[in-house]
């Protein structure tokens, strides 16, 4: 007897990431995850370089600045608790002057521009349709910055308004890198202090506006968020807060994630990465002793080993 819809998802038989690919990573928190998994083995990785970003039209917002090279005024900054904010980035970039939060922006737009502009993949991980409205400026924004929930006003976006943003991602993106892979997915993080029926469609939105794009604009889809709904779907895959998925989970998908979008001959080395960072986290109870001076010495060597099959520098 089978308790569980194990879905096989059809590996990718091109532009597969290897050890020479970069990826960008743009989105949700579940970027987050899958992108920590990439750089756990190596990979040229950089992760949502403007914090946590929900909606498609936050994550259209920071790829045109990007791509444009925007240059943000102070004047577009909002102050709150003691501190400076972006309304179109995450408070990690938030500061206590308006030079250190432009700083942050212009910093994590040009670290974005150039993965941008040499990457081989793009992920873009969609969290929810809903975004809020600033009022005064009539804005939609990526973050509210715990600003009196007075001041916006909730939206849920058209399936014709995501699908706009979509486009816009993709075409600015393929304006400065024109062969890039991008890989859409949604995130099976549930949103629900939106509703749980709201959840619902939200997912479903942005799932149909991404096979839309699908036909028409050539990208990919992954279904994260179908293997934690239709096949892992059990609350003992989730962390307590009952809305986001825990390790297990996260390492599930990552392993389906592998099995479709990483090249065989790089996942032969997962092993070895996990090994070899294993070793180096090692605490010694004498670091002094001659049998760890012989450990490190071959932990040196394995790491020389692999950075020279892999070509690549392995990190701190």
């Amino acid at each position: 007897m089978k308790f569980r819809t194990e879905i096989k998802l059809e590996a990718q038989q091109q532009n597969k990431v290897d050890h020479k690919s970069k990826v960008l990573l743009l989105g949700s928190c579940f970027s987050e995850s899958m992108g920590r998994k990439l750089s756990y083995y190596q990979f040229d990785t950089l992760i949502n370089p403007f914090g946590t970003l929900f909606s498609p039209t936050a994550i259209a917002k920071v790829i045109e600045d990007t791509v444009v090279q925007k240059k943000h005024k102070a004047s577009e900054l909002v102050v709150h608790g003691d501190l400076f904010h972006s309304l179109h980035h995450h408070s990690d970039l938030s500061g206590s002057s308006p030079e250190v939060v432009l700083d942050h922006i212009h910093h994590a737009q040009q670290s974005c521009f150039t993965q941008l502009t040499q990457a081989s993949h793009v992920m873009i991980t969609l969290g929810s349709s809903w975004v809020y409205q600033y009022i005064s400026k009539n804005q939609w924004v990526a973050n509210c910055h715990k600003i009196p929930q007075s001041e916006f006003r909730k939206v849920d976006l058209t399936l014709a308004q995501i699908e706009e943003a979509l486009v816009e991602m993709v075409t600015h993106i393929r304006k400065i890198n024109s062969s890039v892979q991008i890989i859409f997915t949604v995130s099976p993080v549930r949103h629900l202090k939106d509703g749980m029926i709201e959840n619902s469609i939200s997912k479903a939105k942005l799932v149909t506006a991404v096979q839309l794009l699908r036909e028409s604009h050539a990208v990919a889809y992954f279904g994260s968020y179908e293997i934690m709904m239709d096949d892992l779907r059990d609350y003992r895959f989730y962390e307590a807060d009952m809305v986001h998925p825990n390790s297990v989970a996260v390492d599930y998908i990552w392993d389906q994630f592998s099995r479709v979008w990483i090249d065989e001959k790089s996942q032969s080395y997962f092993k070895r990465i996990a090994s070899l960072r294993k070793s180096k986290e090692h605490r010694p109870f004498q670091k002094h002793s001659i049998s760890h001076q012989f450990f490190l010495e071959t932990l040196a060597k394995k790491q020389q080993e692999l950075e020279q099959e892999l070509k690549i520098k392995f990190d701190a």
